[in-house]
Formats: C-alpha cells, structure tokens, sequence
C-alpha cells in the first residue's frame, strides 16, 4: 500500500514570528543599510540645498524687472528694482541703477526678477543685434492697418511699402527690415500701430520722413 502523506501543519504565530525575525548577523546588518541609505540621502539633500551668501563676500548691484513687463513698455521706476547678487551671478551687460532705463521701450517681454540689459532695450545695441547689421538704427513707422501688427513680433523680417502719392502705384522703402518691437496703440490722427524696425541707416532718413507724411504697410517674409 501506498503510504499516505503527512498532512501539512498549519503555521503557528509563535513559528511564523520566528522565520520572519532575523537573526545573528543579518540582525545587525538590515539596521545598518538603513542608516547608510538614510546618510547618503542626508548627503544629497545638502549638496542640493542653495548655498547661503558667504560673509563678505563681494557684491555687485543689478537692475531688474519688478514685475512682468510686455515688449514696448515705455518703463518707469515702479516696473523696475536694484538687487545686489555675488558679483559672479551679475551678467556682464547687465544694467545697475534705475536712471539707465528709466523711460527707455522695452524691445522684448522681460518677466519679474530677470536682469535688464542694453540689448532689451529699444536702441542701437539691440538694434544691431536684432538685425545682425552694424549698421543698423530703430526707425519708428505707423502701420495704417493695426491687424497687420498683431502679426508682427521681434526679429520678424518685413518689407515696408506705401502708396506713390503720384499714381498710388506700391513703392519700396525698405526691404528685409527687422521688426525690434511692436506698440499696438492709437496715434493722434486715428487708429495705428506703432512698429519699431531696425533699417541700414543709408534708408533710415528716408523711411522716416515718408511715414511722416503718408501711411505705410508691411509684408511679411
């Protein structure tokens, strides 16, 4: 006859508690990974945590953005503040006193807390290196079409046209321009954007007193 099998015991608390508890050496060691897991992580959250300015250390003053500020701005002191960061975090072209910009247009959207420098601001240097022409100037037109504008945004290429007060016939008055900034406001004679285009200054002069007297458009590339 076959044997039959031994029925199999059911586990006891007291039997299940002691093959689940560790015993001699892996006792010590589970405790032991632990605080090694635990102080590398400690390690970790300090080598990432910001560092505090060391005492005396050299400082350098900034000028800043005291809030989120659109591109053609004209700004105030109210849009702007003078922090001191360590002198290594100050950028080179950075602005340092609320005087060098105050009243300048903004060529670009500045968001709160980002440094200011020249090349933001509405003039030659950010003239030329938004047009990548040296010889570059920022030319104010008025757009007859304010529709057209909203379609405009920095380092757009444009053409600027208007009408030959002769036969009406389209005239070139600048080809390739660079768009710096766009102010979507109303002139004094009625409704128009203001467009602010970096041209060679060989077609500065002449851009400038045609929009003077007639309305002028743009074509994008």
């Amino acid at each position: 006859m076959t044997p039959r099998p031994t029925p199999l015991r059911p586990l006891t608390r007291d039997r299940l508690r002691q093959l689940l508890t560790p015993r001699g050496w892996p006792r010590l060691v589970a405790p032991r990974r632990l605080l090694a897991v635990f102080l590398v992580l400690l390690a970790a959250v300090l080598a990432l945590r910001p560092q505090p300015l060391a005492r005396g250390e050299p400082t350098a003053p900034m000028l800043v953005a005291a809030r989120d500020l659109a591109p053609g701005s004209s700004l105030q002191p109210s849009d702007l503040r003078v922090v001191h960061p360590p002198e290594p975090f100050r950028p080179d072209a950075a602005l340092t006193a609320v005087a060098e910009a105050n009243g300048r247009t903004l060529a670009a959207p500045v968001a709160r807390g980002e440094p200011l420098t020249r090349a933001r601001l509405v003039g030659a240097e950010n003239s030329r290196l938004t047009s990548r022409d040296p010889t570059a100037v920022a030319v104010p037109v008025r757009l007859s079409d304010p529709e057209v504008a909203s379609l405009l945004s920095p380092g757009a290429r444009v053409d600027v046209v208007t009408a030959s007060p002769h036969d009406g016939s389209p005239v070139l008055l600048a080809a390739g321009a660079t768009v710096v900034t766009v102010r979507a406001d109303r002139g004094a004679d009625g409704p128009g954007a203001l467009v602010v285009i970096a041209v060679p200054r060989r077609e500065a002069t002449r851009l400038a007193s045609v929009t003077l007297e007639q309305p002028v458009a743009v074509t994008l590339r």
